[in-house]
């Protein structure tokens, strides 16, 4: 039945990682041999409407992979799924927000600095154990409101009171761990469009219009002028791409397109930090500077400044947001893995 197929997935989204398959096996017998003995009875198969109404004598997913959680003391099983969504979206929200304001903070001081950076990031941990401490104390008041207190509150989302197995969502396709295999044209258009790319990217050195456009006449004629440093980080961004291409190449040569690393993004996100940190090295941080300075010092003078004080604040910005996606990517590569363990110890 595929209401219970949904159901039952609902459920397992909720359960500890240990045991989950031998749960879930369990669980799936007991509901499938209940099932059998209404049908029984009636003589024929369920109604989809019979089938909901015997869902919810069952009891909502959340509550039913609560009794395989770990007995909690300060927050009641009934409560505790609700507590534990709402402690990991507001995680999640707390950290989204804290990013942007921490960002526009730094920015808007004058002169970012990777100690400011730094100080922003070793404070989230503290933020973050604020919002677990409020959320938990709210939720153990709900819990001493609704243990003492019965009558006088409505029944908390996901109760059997107002859930209804009409609201399960479909029945995900693909694996369960990683990502659904891609397929060869996928892969091949990949290598395509990574040819393209680096060719288009080896024509620039002599015909600079394909990245600036009309900006590189501009370039020519202004009193600005690019420093040598933007010359190593081309060539660091070429290295990449056809790194990137020959990994490529590979796994379609081997077969292994379906099915890349894991560890190739996380590969290339480190790689990618390396023209990042070549062009913050530059000593006074001087990546555009005046072709005449004697003639132009007065009039450029303060221009030149700005320019280069808002390239570091986009470097520092760039630099950011790619640690932040390196560990985010690490962090899932390791949950998954650690799933993976699991369930081959079972």
């Amino acid at each position: 039945m595929e209401l219970l197929d949904r159901y039952l997935q609902a459920v397992k989204k909720h359960l500890p990682w240990q045991g989950q398959d031998d749960i879930m096996a369990e669980l799936r017998v007991n509901l499938e041999s209940q099932l059998e003995d209404k049908q029984s009875a009636l003589g024929r198969p369920l109604t989809t409407g019979e089938a909901e109404d015997w869902l919810k004598e069952v009891g909502p997913p959340l509550q039913v992979a609560a009794r395989y959680q770990p007995q909690q003391f300060l927050i009641g099983p009934s409560v505790f799924p609700t507590y534990y969504f709402v402690l990991r979206t507001a995680f999640l929200w707390t950290a989204i927000v804290y990013s942007i304001v921490s960002a526009v903070q730094i920015f808007a001081s004058g002169t970012p600095s990777i100690t400011a950076v730094l100080e922003a990031i070793l404070r989230v941990p503290v933020i973050l154990l604020n919002t677990a401490l409020w959320v938990t104390l709210t939720f153990a008041a709900i819990e001493f409101a609704f243990t003492h207190y019965p009558g006088l509150f409505p029944a908390m989302p996901g109760s059997p009171a107002n859930w209804s197995p009409s609201t399960l969502p479909p029945l995900e396709k693909g694996p369960v761990f990683g990502t659904t295999p891609r397929s060869y044209a996928h892969a091949a258009a990949e290598v395509v469009f990574g040819c393209l790319l680096l060719s288009w990217l080896l024509l620039i050195p002599q015909h600079p219009s394909f990245l600036l456009g009309p900006g590189a006449a501009y370039l020519q004629a202004s009193p600005f002028q690019l420093a040598y440093i933007w010359v190593l980080f081309f060539w660091t961004i070429i290295g990449l791409n056809l790194l990137q291409l020959v990994w490529r190449c590979v796994d379609l040569w081997q077969g292994t397109w379906q099915s890349p690393s894991p560890v190739r993004p996380i590969a290339f996100k480190i790689f990618g930090i390396v023209p990042l940190l070549l062009l913050l090295s530059v000593r006074d941080h001087v990546w555009v500077f005046l072709k005449h300075p004697a003639l132009d010092q007065d009039r450029y003078g303060e221009v030149v400044d700005q320019i280069n004080q808002g390239i570091y604040r986009v470097l520092l910005l760039i630099c950011a947001i790619v640690v932040l996606q390196l560990l985010w990517d690490i962090g899932h590569i390791s949950v998954n893995s650690y799933r993976k363990h699991v369930a081959a110890m079972q």
